[in-house]
Order: structure tokens, then C-alpha cells, then sequence
């Protein structure tokens, strides 16, 4: 009992912030710097309310003032320290009294704002402001790992300057988020079924065509979703808490990983290419000169990346290239065998986005979400798990660079999952004669990354886009089916149409157009 007392009034409070936060709350930033040689300095997000006080908009026109750091919560006079807070911005703990107190304690002291310092949840100041006329000075939160690093990075002596520029209608780097997304999980798709085509002309007997898809699906029963998922969920575990040494063995493995799926991505265009055929002999085997070459090429652009991984400049490129093409190989490779392994399979990873985002902020000792502060680097390292396409954010000295992340981020996870179920609409969709069910997923996952992007500016927090894209995908695919009155083929999959195809005797007139397909 004593856990769900202390678990429903915090997810009101969190549902309350959220929805407070989308209507009161504005934010600013805290240009700090210190005192030494050469002249640090940073920024960092606050949240303050805009009916209460009214900011400068550039730094130009904005007042330092020192920065007093307190350990006491301020909810007494005596935690004022001897050396006084006049003319200061006054940075204190969370918690003990309500922040009015400690309002009305600074402003009797001299002081000229309050930052209060809480967990990765920037609520921000709530209440009526004819409740408390007598306090004048700005009330503001920022988070403990900001301030934390501020004294790490700055030192002891730092001044601030406190501003709040406009935030931008529109971000521009979710325009090359989107493309990149919608264009992977279209051409993987497409991909993966000129791969059906392919092998369906390569196995020309039924039998053995029947054998093959089997082998292809084997691995993809329910109970094989089960474990991946529950593997997926360990993984993530392990990463929050051995992170500083598990980094590098992902970074190892992308490095692997992408290498190859490049590769794999750009044998079909080199072998258009005429020259370099000669082949060269090393014992049993020999290797085509170009493809030497381009394997070549592969292993080097994942090499120059991780040595410059950290530079933030450009190595950006070369990890959203990488990353495209795992994901592309990812989606040609891996088949479903049946919409019912994708419902599992997405519902699932539905759930596990949900959970590491939304719940386990409650459940971490310091607040933070399992999933962003993986995604982003635990607090101190600098080192990022290579797991995410990235793109550094155009629209600079605004309040989005800073009290968001300084790059937009999309998972793999929300290209390839997605993407599987896109592959095997289109697979479906060459053994029904159609192509409705590829467009209507593509056209569906389009519109479920529009609205990740929309709740996203609204909440000006990191969002599960499974959250968005599982529901729209699928959703669209049953209306489809049900409207063609393929409910029962989709969902027991290729290798049932075919089977009733056969019973109609119509398998070799549709494999055969597929094969002219090909040819064409």
C-alpha cells in the first residue's frame, strides 16, 4: 500500500507538470562562466514562468549577477550564509518547504533570482500570482545534473546571465530526420521484396520454394519475438549500469555491423559497374577486383569513424551513413513470416519504449529516464552509444539548443521495427498482385513521425516515437486488409496465400508474373 500512495501522487504530479508545462511554463537560458584563464563558460536550460517575470531576450541586454550555490534548502534564515545573497542568484536544493519560502527568504536577503534545482522533471513555478504579490524576484528551475556540472566545468566563482530568447517556430533538422526515416524504411522495404522476387525466380519447384520460406521464417515464431524482447530489455539494463564499459563493445560492433550492411548495401550498384571484373586467386577462392575494393572502402568509413566519433562537426555523417545502411540491410534481411508475428513483435517494443521512457524516471534513484540518459550518456562521459541517427540542430542561440539536446536523435529501433512490418506488407503485396498494403505502411509511418515531431514541440521533452508510429502502422494495415477482405491471408502470412493459391491452381500464373517482373 505504501508503494501505491507514493506511486499515483507522483504520476499525477508528473501529468500535472506536463500539462502545466505546455501552457505556463517558458524557457530561458542560464549563461554561466567563471572566473579563470581562459574565461569558461556554458549554458544551460531553466524554466521560469513568463506571467511573473519578464526576461531579456538577448544576453546583450541582460545583468550578471554572482551565482551563491547553497547546500541548505533555504527554508530558515539562518541557512543564508554569513557572507549574505545581496545582488546574487541564489541556487538551492529541492524540497523541505515550498520554493515561495524560499522565495520571500532570498528576496528579503538582497537576492536578485532563485534557481531551484531539482531531478530531470523541470517543473516549473506553479500557482496565481496574486497568491504572492510581495515576491518579486525570479523563480526558476534547472536540473541537479545541470548544476552539478556547472560547478565541475566553471568552478566555485561563477556569474550569470539570465535570458530568455524566442523559441523558433520550427525545427529544421526534423525535415532531414523525416527524410532519412521515411526514405530507409521505404527502400528497405521495397528491398526486401525484390529479394522475394529474386528468390522466387531462383527455386522454381514448389516444394523446394515452399522449404525455403520456411527456413527463411524459422526463427520468427512468437516465442522467438518473446526472447528478443526480453533480450532487448537485459541489454538496456546492463548498459545503465556497466555503461563505461559496455560503450565500447557496442561501438565495436556497430563498427562490424555497419561495415558489412554497407557493403551489402552497395554490391547491387557495383556490380553495374563494368570494369574491375578480373578476379584475383588467394588458395580455393577468388575475389573480384571491385568488390575488394568496395569492401575496402566499407571498413575504412567505419574506421575513420570511430576515430573521430566524438568530433562533433562532421563524424555525424559518417555514423547517420553507417546507420542507414544497418538499417536498410536490417529490413531486407530479417522476414516475418505473418502479421501476427508483427503485431507481437511491435505491440512488445511498443511497450518496452513506453516503459524505459515514461516509468523508470520513478524507479531510478536519480529521476532519469533509463532510455534518454543511455541514448545520450550517463552524467560525465563522453562517450555515446552509436544506436541513433543524429542531426546537430540549424537554429543556434536559442533556448530549443539548449534546453533540448544540441542534435535531433531517432533510434534505429524506430526505423528497423517500423520497417519490418513495411517489408512484409510489401512481400504480402507481391504474392496478392498489389501494392496497396507497401503504400498505405510507408504513407502510415510518414504520418506517425509527424506526430512524434508535433507532440514533441508541444512537450518539449524526448518522446518513445514507437509510441506514435506502432499504432499508426498498424492500424492502417488491418483497415486495409479489412477492407479487402484479407484479414485471415495477412495474418497467417505469404506462405498460407500460396498455399490456397495452389488450391485454386493459381501459384504458377502469379509466380510467373513476378518473374516477368523481374526480368523488366
Amino acid at each position: 500500500m505504501g508503494t501505491k500512495r507514493r506511486l499515483f501522487p507522483a504520476a499525477a504530479a508528473l501529468l500535472w507538470g506536463f500539462l502545466l508545462k505546455m501552457t505556463a511554463a517558458q524557457e530561458g537560458i542560464i549563461h554561466a562562466y567563471g572566473n579563470g584563464t581562459p574565461l569558461l563558460s556554458k549554458d544551460y536550460c531553466m524554466l521560469y514562468n513568463p506571467y511573473w517575470t519578464t526576461l531579456p531576450t538577448t544576453i546583450e541586454n541582460s545583468t550578471s549577477f554572482g551565482l551563491e550555490n547553497l547546500t541548505t534548502p533555504l527554508c530558515n534564515f539562518s541557512d543564508v550564509p554569513s557572507t549574505g545573497i545581496r545582488d546574487k542568484v541564489v541556487a538551492v536544493p529541492w524540497g523541505t518547504c515550498e520554493f515561495l519560502e524560499k522565495a520571500r527568504i532570498a528576496q528579503s536577503r538582497g537576492a536578485k533570482a532563485l534557481l531551484v534545482a531539482n531531478g530531470s522533471l523541470h517543473f516549473p513555478p506553479l500557482g496565481n500570482k496574486s497568491e504572492f504579490q510581495d515576491v518579486k524576484l525570479l523563480i526558476a528551475f534547472m536540473s541537479n545534473k545541470d548544476l552539478r556540472d556547472m560547478q565541475q566545468t566553471l568552478g566555485k566563482n561563477i556569474s550569470v546571465n539570465l535570458y530568455a530568447p524566442p523559441w523558433p517556430k520550427f525545427d529544421y533538422t526534423m525535415v532531414v530526420i523525416f527524410i532519412i526515416a521515411v526514405s530507409s524504411v521505404a527502400i528497405g522495404g521495397y528491398w526486401s521484396g525484390v529479394s522475394e522476387l529474386e528468390d522466387m525466380k531462383a527455386v522454381t519447384s514448389t516444394e523446394e520454394r515452399e522449404t525455403k520460406k520456411k527456413e527463411d521464417t524459422l526463427t520468427f515464431t512468437p516465442l522467438t519475438v518473446i526472447i528478443f524482447v526480453v533480450g532487448c530489455c537485459v541489454i538496456m539494463i546492463l548498459l545503465y549500469f556497466f555503461y563505461k564499459w559496455l560503450v565500447y563493445v557496442m561501438i565495436s560492433i556497430f563498427c562490424l555491423a555497419s561495415s558489412m550492411s554497407l557493403y551489402n548495401c552497395l554490391v547491387p550498384l557495383i556490380r553495374k559497374i563494368p570494369c574491375g571484373r578480373c578476379r584475383i586467386v588467394c588458395g580455393s577462392k577468388s575475389f573480384e577486383v571491385r568488390l575488394l575494393f568496395l569492401a575496402a572502402f566499407c571498413i575504412s568509413v567505419a574506421v575513420v569513424w570511430a576515430v573521430f566519433r566524438n568530433d562533433d562537426r562532421w563524424a555525424w555523417i559518417l555514423q547517420d551513413l553507417l546507420g542507414m545502411a544497418f538499417c536498410l540491410n536490417l529490413i531486407k534481411t530479417l522476414k516475418l513470416p505473418n502479421f501476427k508475428a508483427c503485431v507481437i513483435l511491435l505491440v512488445l517494443l511498443l511497450i518496452y519504449d513506453v516503459f524505459f521512457v515514461f516509468i523508470t524516471p520513478f524507479i531510478t534513484k536519480n529521476g532519469e529516464s533509463i532510455m534518454i540518459e543511455v541514448a545520450a550518456g550517463p552524467f560525465g562521459s563522453s562517450e555515446k552509444l552509436p544506436v541513433v541517427i543524429k542531426v546537430p540542430r540549424l537554429i543556434y542561440f536559442s533556448a530549443m539548443s539548449v534546453c533540448l539536446a544540441p542534435v535531433s536523435i531517432l533510434g534505429f529501433g524506430d526505423i528497423i521495427v517500423p520497417g519490418l512490418l513495411v517489408a512484409y506488407c510489401r512481400r504480402f503485396d507481391i504474392h496478392v498482385g498489389s501494392s496497396i498494403y507497401y503504400v498505405s505502411c510507408v504513407i502510415a509511418y510518414a504520418v506517425g513521425m509527424v506526430l512524434t515531431f508535433v507532440v514533441l514541440m508541444l512537450m518539449k521533452q524526448g518522446q518513445p516515437a514507437l509510441l506514435y508510429l506502432v499504432p499508426c502502422t498498424l492500424i492502417t494495415v488491418v483497415i486495409v486488409a479489412w477492407r479487402r477482405k484479407e484479414v485471415k491471408k495477412i495474418w497467417k502470412g505469404t506462405s498460407y496465400q500460396m498455399m490456397e493459391n495452389l488450391d485454386y491452381g493459381a501459384s504458377e500464373e502469379n509466380v510467373a508474373t513476378d518473374q516477368q517482373t523481374v526480368r523488366q
